[in-house]
């Protein structure tokens, strides 16, 4: 049950199974400030609660079901002993038979202990649901006793004894997965098709004294979730069903609290494949955590209005949900997301576990503490639940998990409304004087985990008094490029920076110091780069991290992935600038911005190379932390150091040199498509050209450089990633004319 004002829970949870997450991009666009502007905020509204993991014992196994009222956290699952915070496996631990009870405050157990057991096969206790005035704490699960009690897969619990009462036994016939409890009434779902000797598939409801209602919700699939409306007169229901007292409705309904006559089927509004796993609400809607099976399915979450019962919102982000709680009108779920490119936010990538989203809105909120997949399954959190304690507000997460923030922790962990303890990452910095007499400062923003807008401050020359703040906005998947210039500086003069990134309460180390001398002349090559039309341009200039700055002036930056050669020497062309080595097996550049299909593009860079695997030296992919499943517009080297151009339009359309050009020298490669089709350019010459193809395929991506698929590709080299240096990408939203092209390779000199 919820607390209509707060969205707060007074009882327990049922199991929250499989976890999508639900995002959107927030974009981050730099907002310039005077010094001394107004600092951040050290959580972005409305988020209410910090991403830092609090110390907290942890359980030997799985954690499928919380309940937690007034500074106490009770846990069930299937596990046997519990152990101290960062403590290993095995070290320092008590016996805990698939329970277990918790101060909120302090993450240690109580002396509250019960043992879940049964005759034969495994004992688990899958769901726990406290009564609203907090007496009496309910299990269910796949047990035959409680501390040698004899129940038959429900029991209540005295709280204030710790021990069962023996007033509460009635027979199910299979495992209970969900609870749910008025002051006179308990909801139970899960496997079974009957419930004190008389017929109830999979949904039932008896008194708080165990006697059987005559509450009819019969389904046809396993029962997962169960959620009381506010007003008490409804039940949502949740589960792997199709049809409710023969009415159709997949994986969710809604019936008469004292009847369980449907009062609002869900025909075709989830997929057959996708299951409610848990379902949670707050004053004005109620949210379901669902999980699908096979591929792009949905996994997600679904917001639904109380007054209608219809969709207020819904998510199509990859990664089944499992588990959905509601705390200050945000909506916190586990999970393990992988893929919301549907939802504008990151495509196919690891797997984030918990996230959170306003229940107005579906877009990605910025807080982002993480889990592993852990054991079983595997998939994460399988459980939240929350409670107040000390001034306090604590949410708890128990699941499969045994790390959490990438320490060690086993099956539970808990954050809190405060004190917020984590810096912001330290920024990445990159220096430019592509422009005479000034020096731009340029940095990746940093990434906090629970606060998306930060503040920068940036110091000079040693000063420990910033001459610049600003704020600007990131997440993980977009940490966008900022920039300033100091216009205060004379040709000749060096000068160093240092930046730091703030959430308004911790601030980050300073970013080591990047040095740079103004110039009184433009370099000829960038000039004309930019001159050009260039919309990413990167030089490669910086000396480690993960950020390549971009000089074109659209801060369209680049992420360096798996540390690359940084700095190397000579450079493609005259000047102060330095190349990026890559090693051919993992090494890799991709665009921080998701980008709209170019119809009309150039793609420029130089190589250098004596590699026979061959490997992708630029493209369009449509991921960024793995190989691409789209992929075209791009330049490949093949085993014998051939260079092949190739786009997706109606089939592989390619040309390729008839020249080899993996010799150890600097070479000018330039690959452009437009009205007059597809142009290969090596030093300055057309190579290759088809005036047949003028169109490619489309699809939303980012620009990768060193390494992407090429399954499918003809000639397709040994390796997909290419070993060599490169130097001076750029990317431009028209076809480079031949003269253009020339121009570009005959400055190489400067």
């Amino acid at each position: 049950m919820m607390n209509g004002s707060t969205g707060r829970r007074t009882g327990g949870r049922g199991r929250v199974r499989a976890a999508s997450a639900a995002l959107c991009l927030l974009a981050g666009a730099l907002t310039a400030t005077a010094v001394g502007a107004s600092p951040t905020a050290a959580l972005t509204p409305p988020v209410a609660i910090t991403a830092d993991d609090l110390t907290t014992w942890q359980t030997n196994g799985i954690v499928w079901s919380m309940a937690a009222r007034d500074g106490v956290v009770y846990a069930g699952g299937t596990f046997s002993t519990l152990r101290p915070p960062e403590a290993a496996p095995g070290t320092g631990e008590q016996p805990a038979v698939n329970f277990a009870a918790f101060d909120a405050a302090t993450g240690a157990p109580t002396d509250c202990s019960l043992s879940f057991t049964v005759s034969s096969g495994t004992a688990t206790v899958r769901s726990l649901a406290l009564s609203p005035d907090g007496k009496t704490l309910y299990a269910g699960g796949q047990f035959g006793a409680v501390n040698g009690v004899g129940v038959s897969n429900i029991a209540a619990i005295d709280t204030a004894t710790c021990t069962p009462r023996e007033d509460f036994k009635i027979s199910v016939s299979a495992t209970v997965r969900t609870l749910a409890v008025t002051a006179g009434t308990v909801y139970l779902g899960g496997d079974f098709n009957s419930v004190g000797g008389q017929v109830r598939n999979k949904f039932a409801a008896v008194t708080t004294g165990a006697s059987l209602l005559p509450f009819t919700a019969n389904a046809d699939e396993v029962a997962r979730a169960l959620e009381v409306t506010p007003d008490g007169r409804r039940v949502v229901l949740g589960g792997d069903f199709f049809r409710i007292n023969g009415v159709s409705s997949h994986a969710l309904a809604v019936v008469d609290a004292t009847t369980g006559a449907v009062a609002k089927s869900y025909p075709g509004f989830i997929s057959n494949n996708s299951t409610v796993q848990d379902l949670t609400s707050d004053a004005t809607g109620f949210y379901t955590a669902n999980e699908g099976t096979g591929g792009g399915v949905f996994d997600g979450r679904i917001a639904v209005d109380l007054d209608d019962f219809e969709q207020r919102w819904r998510d199509t982000c990859l990664g089944a949900t499992q588990a959905v709680l509601v705390h200050s009108g945000v909506l916190y779920s586990g999970s393990h997301a992988h893929d919301c490119s549907s939802m504008g936010a990151f495509p196919d990538q690891q797997r984030k576990h918990l996230l959170a989203q306003s229940v107005d809105d579906p877009k990605l909120l910025p807080w982002f503490p993480d889990t592993n997949d852990g054991i079983g399954e595997p998939v994460g959190p399988r459980v939240m639940s929350q409670t107040d304690s000390g001034g306090r507000h604590y949410l708890w997460v128990g699941g499969e998990f045994t790390t959490v923030n990438g320490s060690p922790q086993q099956g539970l962990t808990r954050f809190a409304d405060g004190p917020d303890t984590g810096a912001p990452w330290v920024p990445n910095v990159s220096l430019s004087t592509l422009d005479p007499g000034r020096i731009e400062v340029n940095w990746q923003s940093s990434f906090d985990t629970d606060d998306g807008e930060l503040t920068y401050r940036i110091y000079k020359d040693g000063s420990n008094t910033p001459i610049h703040t600003t704020t600007g906005s990131s997440v993980f998947w977009n940490r966008p490029e900022l920039s300033w210039t100091d216009t205060d500086v004379a040709p000749g003069e060096t000068h160093s920076y240092r930046i730091t990134a703030s959430d308004g309460a911790n601030t980050s180390a300073k970013s080591t110091v990047q040095s740079a001398t103004v110039q009184s002349v433009s370099e000829s090559y960038a000039a004309r780069v930019r001159a050009d039309g260039a919309s990413l341009y990167w030089r490669y200039d910086e000396g480690g991290a993960t950020f390549a700055h971009d000089s074109s002036g659209e801060r369209n930056n680049g992420f360096l992935r798996n540390g690359p050669a940084y700095r190397q020497t000579p450079a493609a062309v005259a000047g102060p600038s330095t190349a990026i080595g890559f090693n051919g097996s993992d090494e890799y550049a991709y665009s921080n911005r998701q980008h709209a299909q170019p119809t009309r593009f150039s793609v420029e860079t130089w190589i250098r190379t004596t590699t026979t695997r061959g490997g992708k030296i630029i493209g369009f992919g449509n991921m960024t932390q793995q190989n691409s499943t789209r992929d075209d517009k791009h330049v490949y080297m093949r085993n014998d150091g051939r260079l092949v151009f190739g786009v997706n339009s109606a089939g592989a359309r390619t040309v390729a040199t008839s020249a080899a050009y993996n010799d150890g020298a600097w070479h000018h490669v330039v690959a452009t498509q437009g009205t007059w089709g597809m142009s290969l350019y090596v030093d300055g010459q057309l190579r290759a050209s088809n005036i047949l193809v003028s169109g490619n395929e489309n699809y939303p991506g980012y620009w990768r450089v060193g390494g992407d698929s090429l399954s499918g590709w003809p000639n397709r080299p040994t390796s997909d990633f290419f070993a060599g240096q490169i130097d001076e990408t750029a990317v431009y939203p028209t076809a480079l004319s031949a003269s253009q092209v020339n121009a570009h390779y005959a400055l190489r000199k400067g």
